[in-house]
């Protein structure tokens, strides 16, 4: 007797009519005709089966902050960053903890059951880091969280980010985090990020920076994050976050820069919604997009995933943590509409993501966790264009979440018949 089977999925390689069995929480097989019986059995009929999405780049601490203790009006970094330091002084762990819980059940809803998070140290009494610890701890049965320690507003610029950031580590954080172009010159920002690999080194830990949040072609700290990955050899265990400059600098540096990013196994996590939103704000016409070179990045051989990074903040006001919004926004902004450039944005909000947060059990094979997607869509394309309604969400094979299929009713005339908006079944 098996906990769960799944009949009929079609599988994100395109394969279809496939079953999958489950059994304390792993998949044993996946295979056409698989013959048992299941306390659970769920009918894919015929749509996408896919491991859960993945978002690698977060801020819990802030989401769901929105219109406290004012909106931003012009929709600015500059009016969030005062929003966000007007609000702070009033923020307790509880306030934190349920506004990120919250987040977190938006997030199994939309089928996302892991998340990389930024924690910001720089508050003294390190409110953050107990609040999303515990939440970590709390909600690990049905979602994976990883909390990076991530000096908001400078590992030198402020004060107390150096101590606070092993007080923070200490307390159980996952990864090292910095933002070397906060710091008060090119030269404290590369110094920054050689000190926080060494703290990674140290303790075996890995690092996501924010890295080179500019439109200033000329903040190229990601070259100095490569050199640390490979001196303090952190092969495959180093991110850089954002990389909007690369969106601005010349060709002939980008064809050096990469080469130096494979040959360190760096990894990137670009944010299209609010990287979009954010930057080109000092630029008249033509106005860049921001994105940072997904494209060019992928096709160099470097893994590259995708971020909500916000929701609902004072630096972003919209997103509902749909992780197929975020693919479907660099297919878009980042001219990605071949098949396979497609594809490989679904992989980024899934496969990929997991790759980079060396996310254990992840995956749609055989042994791996039965942690599971039932998607309205017939393939990854599909999913991106109509960002599909999630059916199932399955997390170590049982059910946690699960709606209708969507389709409208029209009628016309006297003849009336539904639309579902995806390809028709075979």
């Amino acid at each position: 007797m098996l906990d769960l089977l799944v009949r009929n999925a079609t599988l994100p390689d395109g394969e279809t009519g496939i079953d999958i069995a489950v059994n304390n929480g792993r998949i044993t097989s996946i295979s056409r005709g698989i013959s048992a019986d299941a306390h659970t059995i769920l009918d894919a009929d015929g749509w996408l089966v896919t491991p859960p999405f993945v978002d690698s780049h977060f801020h819990l601490d802030a989401t769901l902050s929105a219109g406290r203790p004012r909106v931003n009006q012009s929709g600015t970094l500059l009016e969030g960053i005062d929003i966000w330091g007007e609000l702070s002084p009033t923020l307790t762990v509880e306030d934190i903890y349920e506004r990120a819980r919250e987040q977190c059940l938006w997030s199994i809803a939309r089928g996302c059951l892991a998340i990389r998070s930024h924690v910001d140290i720089t508050d003294n009494a390190l409110l953050a880091v107990d609040a999303l610890v515990a939440l970590r701890n709390d909600l690990a049965p049905w979602i994976d969280l990883q909390l990076v320690a991530f000096p908001q507003y400078g590992y030198f610029r402020h004060p107390n980010a150096r101590a606070n950031m092993i007080r923070a580590l200490d307390r159980g954080l996952d990864v090292v985090g910095g933002i070397p172009h906060f710091e008060r010159t090119m030269m404290e920002g590369g110094d920054s990020v050689g000190a926080l690999c060494r703290i990674a080194a140290d303790r075996g830990l890995p690092v996501d920076m924010h890295c080179d949040e500019t439109d200033d072609p000329n903040s190229r700290h990601v070259e100095r994050l490569a050199l640390e990955a490979h001196r303090l050899d952190l092969h495959g265990r180093v991110a850089g976050s954002h990389l909007t400059s690369m969106h601005s600098m010349d060709n002939y540096y980008v064809s050096k820069l990469l080469p130096l990013m494979q040959e360190a196994g760096l990894a990137a996590v670009a944010n299209p919604l609010i990287n979009i939103v954010i930057q080109g704000r000092h630029d008249t016409y033509p106005k860049r997009r921001g994105l940072t070179r997904v494209k060019e990045m992928i096709e160099a051989g470097i893994p590259v995933a995708l971020g909500h990074d916000c929701v609902m903040d004072p630096w972003y006001s919209l997103g509902s943590h749909d992780m197929l919004e975020v693919a479907h926004m660099a297919v878009h902004v980042g001219h990605l509409t071949g098949v396979a450039e497609m594809e490989a944005m679904f992989d980024s909000v899934t496969g990929t993501a997991a790759e980079i947060m060396h996310l254990e059990g992840y995956g749609l094979q055989e042994g791996c966790n039965a942690d599971l997607v039932v998607l309205q869509a017939r393939s990854k394309v599909e999913a991106i264009r109509v960002r599909a309604n999630r059916l199932y969400v399955v997390r170590r094979g049982r059910v946690i979440a699960e709606s209708a299929p969507q389709s409208v009713a029209l009628t016309l005339g006297s003849e009336r018949e539904s639309v579902d908006f995806v390809s028709q079944k075979g």
